[in-house]
């Protein structure tokens, strides 16, 4: 079936997240809008997040993190899907850390970054068949950044937008659905931070982006400049009414954001004046679809 033949007139978005609070540093505006508006909106978390590190200083001597990171990470995906108006559906696998050193350590035995892909796609395939979306929105290739959930959920992501409409394809999870348009999310967007930087500089404030465009722009050991994107942006969402949202969601990930961190260094009315959207590419459509777009649901309403 696909999304065309739905029965229902109500639009439904799937966002595909590797952990809990990412899903609230990307799109989060925009699944807020989209819910506001009468969307239903689904995320589907695919790690428990339970290797996350303490990143707000002021969590350090709390005990529960400490004892149980992964309940603790449940409670605040909790609240996070409240203050966003959205449905959250775990996908039941271990976040598998991110690596570091020189060599890499390998990642932990049965962490999701190393389940065989037709294991790993099989829940969100019966998600999507479940849930029925119109539109599914996950990461590039690099995963947006290179940890290795990140870009398992994009392999995940785009096996079950793939497959989920053919019937002969993971028997045993539900009636096939085909959804009609598959996006790449880039809230990191150099164009974005490029914006927000310059905003700051002229209102005489401190920008905490200039190291990072910087690096963008620095040469590597040959002497060629950074590649540019894999994807461009083809839809811009016009969402800033719901940064004030996004921002609360991000906050009630108290144990991996900051709240005086780099997320909110730009105030909210700042952004709207500066760069008001959430960037997104589209990847694929099965309907007709006239770019460049502002609405991820282009081609069916």
């Amino acid at each position: 079936m696909t999304a065309s033949e739905s029965p229902s007139a109500t639009l439904r978005l799937l966002a595909v997240h590797a952990h809990p609070d990412d899903e609230s540093s990307k799109g989060a505006a925009t699944m807020a809008m989209y819910a506001a508006a009468g969307v239903d909106v689904m995320v589907a978390t695919c790690t428990d997040g339970s290797r996350g590190d303490i990143q707000n200083p002021a969590m350090e001597g709390e005990p529960h993190p400490k004892r149980d990171m992964a309940g603790a990470r449940r409670l605040e995906m909790n609240e996070a899907a409240r203050i966003l108006g959205v449905k959250q559906r775990w996908l039941g696998f271990v976040d598998s850390g991110l690596p570091e050193g020189d060599p890499l350590p390998p990642l932990p035995p049965g962490s999701f970054a190393l389940q065989p892909l037709h294991r790993a796609a099989a829940p969100l395939v019966r998600l999507v068949r479940d849930f029925k979306p119109h539109v599914v929105v996950s990461y590039d290739e690099k995963g947006g950044y290179p940890h290795p959930d990140h870009i398992m959920a994009h392999r995940v992501a785009v096996e079950a937008f793939e497959a989920a409409g053919d019937p002969e394809k993971y028997p045993g999870t539900g009636e096939a659905w085909a959804p009609s348009k598959l996006y790449y999310d880039r809230a990191f967007s150099p164009e974005r931070f490029r914006a927000l930087h310059f905003a700051l500089e002229e209102a005489g404030l401190q920008s905490p982006y200039a190291e990072r465009l910087a690096a963008w722009l620095e040469a590597d050991a040959e002497g060629h400049t950074a590649p540019p994107p894999a994807h461009q942006t083809t839809t811009q969402v016009d969402c800033g009414d719901f940064f004030e949202a996004r921002d609360d969601a991000l906050r009630a990930h108290r144990t991996q954001v900051d709240p005086l961190g780099f997320f909110f260094a730009v105030s909210s009315d700042m952004q709207r004046r500066a760069w008001p959207w959430e960037d997104y590419t589209l990847i694929h459509s099965r309907v007709p679809a006239e770019l460049p777009e502002k609405d991820l649901f282009a081609g069916l309403r």
